[in-house]
């Protein structure tokens, strides 16, 4: 189905005005056109639906990512020797409460992984 150009181009200016806050009623009354016609211009425009197997798959994707970023960032971190390296006192309790603060939530998450995959994160024994 081909929409018309001025379909079309009416559909994204009522998106353009409903995304800057306008209601539907005065959209209507801007663009001398019914609320149902906003309405409907607004469902046509509106993005499909995921599945919750394509929701599920976008999260492991994005958690992948985070993952990735996380090692990047420890082995900056590893690699800039914040403990060798010379700085004021001040800075110095800084860098290591949040070396601590940060060591104390990756545990709490290792933890949290452990209960939710057992099988997958068993280390033989060994704590």
């Amino acid at each position: 189905m081909t929409v018309a150009p001025e379909v079309a181009q009416r559909r994204t200016l009522v998106r353009q005005l409903a995304q800057g806050g306008a209601s539907n009623r005065a959209i209507a009354a801007q663009l001398k056109i019914g609320k149902d016609t906003v309405a409907r211009d607004l469902a046509a425009e509106a993005p499909p639906v995921e599945t919750v197997a394509q929701r599920l798959a976008h999260r492991a994707a994005h958690t992948d990512t985070a993952m990735s970023q996380l090692s990047a960032a420890a082995q900056a971190v590893e690699h800039a020797a914040p403990a060798r390296t010379p700085t004021d006192d001040e800075t110095a309790r800084r860098w290591h409460a949040e070396l601590c603060a940060t060591a104390a939530r990756l545990v709490a998450l290792a933890d949290e992984f452990t209960d939710y995959y057992p099988g997958a994160t068993e280390t033989g024994g060994a704590p």
